[in-house]
């Protein structure tokens, strides 16, 4: 009668967290890549447009992302190098580095959601087109563009929240990369001395060796 046991193979209990390791080493690449691309376009988009009143009529107004804010342009490229940055460091440093790529994530999000509905960049060009400092600007509108932004930066937040859970499982930096290891270089052997040649005579002889071979 053949035996069944219910407890897992040692092999499936080992390979499981690697597994798991590629898995979300993959998906945090993928979402940390796009969405720092994603949140890059978004900040070179119209988010806002609107007119103001001159002399000559009404004057139309736009704003794109980067005039609006700033932060999410800058916190992409943070989390890009957060991104990399992992898998140069271990321990203390991956789980560091791993919060600052969240945190960036985080960031682009709340950036993005406040400038979806500010309308300040505009009403400053109202007052510069028409003169008046006091102006504002009319029939304000958003486009979609803040909520894309703040889609990309939820991807880099759930990479970073990824490396913080699984970061300890990925691959680090090849240690070939790695100085002040202390250890001493092999030396080379000291070619064979030619007795017609009188300088390895003397080069063997300040090395402290017999030319004779004796």
């Amino acid at each position: 009668m053949e035996y069944v046991t219910a407890v897992p193979h040692p092999f499936s209990e080992a390979g499981e967290p690697a597994r798991s390791g590629r898995r979300s080493l993959a998906v945090a690449l993928l979402f940390g890549a796009l969405g720092a691309a994603v949140a890059l376009l978004s900040t070179r988009q119209r988010w806002a447009a609107g007119t103001a009143t001159v002399a000559g009529g009404n004057f139309p107004l736009t704003a794109k992302g980067s005039d609006v804010t700033g932060v999410p342009a800058a916190l992409a490229i943070v989390g890009l190098a957060a991104l990399v940055a992992v898998f140069a460091v271990r321990k203390a440093g991956r789980f560091l580095v791993s919060g600052l790529l969240a945190l960036s994530g985080a960031g682009i999000v709340a950036a993005a959601l406040l400038g979806a509905a500010d309308g300040s960049v505009l009403d400053d060009k109202a007052a510069e087109a028409s003169g008046d400092t006091s102006a504002t600007v009319d029939a304000l509108s958003h486009t979609g563009w803040p909520y894309v932004a703040a889609a990309g930066g939820a991807l880099i937040l759930v990479a970073g929240l990824l490396a913080l859970r699984y970061g300890r499982l990925w691959p680090a930096m090849s240690g070939r990369y790695e100085r002040g290891t202390g250890a001493e270089r092999p030396r080379r052997a000291p070619k064979p001395v030619d007795p017609d040649r009188p300088e390895d005579i003397w080069k063997a002889l300040d090395r402290g060796e017999d030319p004779t071979g004796a």
